[in-house]
């Protein structure tokens, strides 16, 4: 079944590769970001595959931004069938340390962006008693770690939100919701969360110094093992559970992964046994 999808962030990294693995499997997609004039990396890469996207602006952190797309999207297709949340943004700060200006804008795109997003989505999905909403949380969203303690704050409020729209959207007007939680993607530490620490003042000179750079050191070092994935291998992943007739509530994108949460998801990986608890007993 061909599917409208909308996508949000795919001006770089996993927001491209969804749009195109989308497109290849004959969904018709509406791929958007903030600047249009970011879109070359996109453009090429839909040429190189041989597909065709639809491009729109999309600000996931202006309400009105949000409702003009999903508003276009609705007048030109009459549906959304999938919301794909990928915008988002790293940060690695001790929150001693952290502005809170820029506390205040990872949350905002982190989570409030996919709030937006979702709160725009809502009254079509509801409509067609049907519709799908992927949320690209990580592995951060289920397991704390040192120097994101705001980053996984923002993924623990995306993972929340996820839980607790499926225990009684889902049952009540059919529309799935999913959190897909890769541990890492390849191309994106170096250019996102070390180009952030040098624009946010560097790192300080401090007692939490020498503890950073074996943080940075060590991501680094992993940078060679399965730890991080392409973005392709990733998009794979959400491309799987988009086309699933059952999708999982939540899931993760590799075996390390996979191994880096499991005491936290051993007894239920995918979600779904939480899911059905939380129904049986608060919703009867």
């Amino acid at each position: 079944m061909t599917k409208t999808v909308l996508i949000t962030g795919t001006s770089t990294g996993l927001g491209i590769a969804i749009a195109i693995q989308s497109a290849q499997a004959g969904h018709t997609v509406y791929a958007t970001m903030r600047n249009l004039d970011k879109r070359d990396a996109l453009d090429a890469a839909a040429k190189d595959a041989g597909v065709s996207l639809n491009v729109l602006p999309l600000d996931v952190q202006d309400s009105d931004s949000v409702t003009a797309a999903v508003d276009r999207i609705v007048a030109e297709q009459g549906r959304i069938d999938v919301l794909v949340n990928n915008a988002g943004m790293g940060y690695a700060r001790s929150l001693e340390q952290a502005d809170e200006s820029d506390i205040a804008r990872i949350l905002d795109i982190n989570y409030m962006g996919v709030v937006r997003c979702i709160k725009a989505v809502m009254p079509h999905m509801r409509k067609a008693r049907a519709g799908h909403v992927i949320n690209i949380s990580s592995v951060g969203g289920l397991v704390g770690q040192p120097f994101n303690e705001v980053y996984c704050g923002a993924k623990f409020a995306v993972e929340g939100l996820t839980e607790a729209m499926a225990s009684y959207i889902t049952p009540a007007f059919g529309i799935q919701f999913t959190a897909i939680e890769p541990g890492g993607i390849a191309s994106e530490f170096a250019n996102t969360v070390l180009k952030q620490i040098t624009e946010t003042g560097g790192m300080l000179e401090d007692e939490y110094l020498p503890i950073l750079q074996k943080y940075v050191a060590g991501s680094q070092t992993r940078q060679g093992e399965d730890v991080y994935q392409t973005a392709d291998q990733v998009a794979a992943v959400v491309l799987r559970e988009m086309q699933a007739e059952q999708p999982a509530l939540r899931t993760r994108t590799s075996a390390w992964a996979e191994e880096f949460t499991r005491l936290k998801t051993g007894l239920d990986p995918d979600g779904r046994k939480q899911q059905q608890m939380v129904i049986d007993q608060i919703m009867g």
